[in-house]
């Protein structure tokens, strides 16, 4: 038994696609952090970063999950006094 592949020789369908709606401006505060650089990696934190994590109510951004969940092993290791 022979099994032979072709690949498809139609072309591609074109396919119109659609605007994307504007984007509604937010009415949430931008989050102020406790940090200007990553605590872990020393890097420097961006207002928009999305890895944060909150310790003793203050929030802490991080350049990524790595750092973040390292932060949150032993948060007092990494908060500056």
């Amino acid at each position: 038994m022979s099994v032979s592949l072709m690949a498809c020789a139609q072309e591609t369908p074109k396919v119109k696609h659609k605007k994307a709606a504007p984007v509604a401006k937010s009415n949430a505060k931008a989050v102020k952090f406790a940090n200007a650089v990553d605590p872990i990696c020393h890097m420097p934190t961006e207002p928009d970063m999305k890895d944060t994590a909150v310790y003793k109510n203050k929030t802490y951004s991080f350049c990524s999950v790595y750092c973040k969940d390292e932060f949150k092993k032993n948060p007092e290791k990494y908060v500056q006094k």
